[in-house]
């Protein structure tokens, strides 16, 4: 057996990390980023690899753009201001995070946009048909959610996007999307106790939610296991442990 410590600042790293209104970003360095083809629009590297197989499985490359990846929150408050100046503050509040409350300031968020001679940078176009539509619905595959839907606008705070998706990983991604819920109630269900996913292969995977109320926390595995730690970004930490292979 190993044991594993767990520092209290993990709570706010990771792809699974709860970035809202009432749970913002602490300043911390930007992740590992990459260029998206070229485009400009910067990513976390995992999630890139992943969007663009995902982009690639649905012969997207022609149709689907990058619009709007990471962003520092000095260029967030650009955007909201901005924003603010050209379309008032009910429609700035509906579609903008503020700075330090923005996803894109993780790297784990993109905007896709219809491939189109002007794009709208703050609502693209991004239809459910085509190669977009076939997108959306492979895109929890390759660890991705539509993050705001219309149905949980009074959780998220954000009007429904359906061009901002979200890098969560898998299996969290199918978990949320066959239970029909957004990051804001993904703690709350692992609370309620550990969840099992099976992938494609017939590899279980277990889920758990582990409070962290002091400065660390311990936890012992058997040596061969192979798991992963996400902070959520209210205190706790998010388990995925895959099941041993013999």
């Amino acid at each position: 057996m190993r044991r594993v410590v767990f520092r209290r600042e993990q709570t706010c790293q990771g792809p699974l990390i709860l970035v809202n209104a009432a749970h913002p970003l602490a300043e911390v360095p930007p992740p590992r980023l990459t260029d998206l083809t070229g485009s400009g629009v910067l990513l976390e590297r995992e999630a890139a690899r992943l969007l663009n197989a995902c982009i690639h499985a649905v012969g997207g490359r022609r149709d689907i753009v990058p619009v709007s990846g990471w962003r520092s929150r000095a260029e967030q408050q650009s955007i909201w201001e901005e924003t603010l100046t050209k379309e008032g503050a009910d429609f700035t509040r509906r579609y903008v995070a503020l700075p330090g409350c923005s996803e894109h300031e993780t790297g784990l968020a993109i905007d896709l946009g219809k491939r189109a001679a002007q794009i709208d940078f703050i609502r693209p176009d991004f239809p459910d048909h085509s190669a977009c539509g076939a997108f959306r619905r492979l895109a929890a595959e390759y660890g991705f959610i539509q993050r705001y839907r219309r149905e949980k606008e009074s959780l998220t705070g954000i009007a429904e996007e359906p061009w901002h998706f979200r890098y969560v990983g898998v299996p969290h991604a199918r978990l949320m999307e066959d239970n029909g819920l957004c990051l804001e109630e993904y703690g709350n269900f692992l609370r309620a106790g550990p969840r099992e996913y099976a992938l494609s292969n017939g590899r279980r995977m277990t889920v758990s939610y582990l409070p962290c109320p002091r400065e660390t926390a311990e936890l012992t595995m058997p040596e061969n296991t192979r798991f992963r730690v996400s902070g959520h970004n209210d205190g706790g930490l998010i388990l995925t442990v895959w099941e041993a292979i013999l």
